[in-house]
């Protein structure tokens, strides 16, 4: 397990401000020792969980031609169909999968394709569970051309996250798994694939990136 890239800033700017407030603390007059104690604990209990967050672990992909396989970890929240107008133009299902913070935010290549369509939305900070997040908030959107169809997914920033990562650019040949971007704190992924994909989770599963199959796209003869 390493840390990822888009923490290493992040990290030292969090450890220098909490090594500030350990010295602080030394500081206060009269501060009850069991106050003491709790406080440093607590200080260094934030520090391994922004550690924890940028967390990479180091895992196969396992998806096979015509496999979606999920980006992130994180639970699958809604299945339905709906309108894609951005990429698809047209009706599709739409899969939302939510990241906890205690979840891995690194992003990788639901399958592999050419990226024919990509690009960054500004916007605004709404929880990621929100219905009108995936329209309003900061996001970027990548459009995949398969065997299968067109493959549509999302980066969403969530109510903390305020930085959106990605290292891919359109037109570039994706491989399945590949790494393509990272979000800081609360976020969510949308997927929006052809009508006749098989899906094969439902809300209330957790999925695994580049390892939990979230659909079969319909095979070419």
């Amino acid at each position: 397990m390493t840390i990822h890239r888009a923490g290493h800033k992040v990290i030292l700017v969090f450890m220098l401000v909490l090594a500030l407030l350990q010295g602080l603390i030394s500081w206060i007059p009269s501060l009850h020792i069991v106050l003491e104690v709790f406080l440093r604990v607590a200080l260094v209990g934030l520090g391994l969980l922004v550690l924890w967050f940028f967390r990479i672990p180091k895992r196969p992909f396992t998806g096979q031609p015509g496999e979606v396989t999920a980006v992130s970890d994180g639970k699958v929240v809604l299945v339905e169909e709906v309108d894609e107008p951005e990429v698809i133009g047209g009706r599709a299902i739409k899969i939302c999968v939510f990241l906890s913070i205690f979840d891995v935010h690194a992003q990788w290549a639901p399958v592999a394709g050419t990226l024919e369509y990509f690009k960054y939305h500004k916007g605004e900070y709404l929880v990621a569970w929100h219905e009108k997040s995936s329209t309003l908030n900061e996001r970027t959107t990548f459009g995949q051309r398969t065997p299968g169809g067109m493959v549509v997914w999302r980066q969403i920033a969530g109510a903390v996250a305020r930085r959106i990562r990605w290292y891919v650019k359109e037109g570039e040949e994706i491989a399945g798994g590949q790494e393509c971007g990272f979000i800081l704190f609360g976020s969510r992924i949308d997927f929006y694939l052809p009508l006749d994909a098989e899906v094969t989770v439902k809300p209330g599963d957790r999925v695994v990136a580049r390892s939990t199959v979230l659909a079969r796209l319909p095979e070419v003869s």
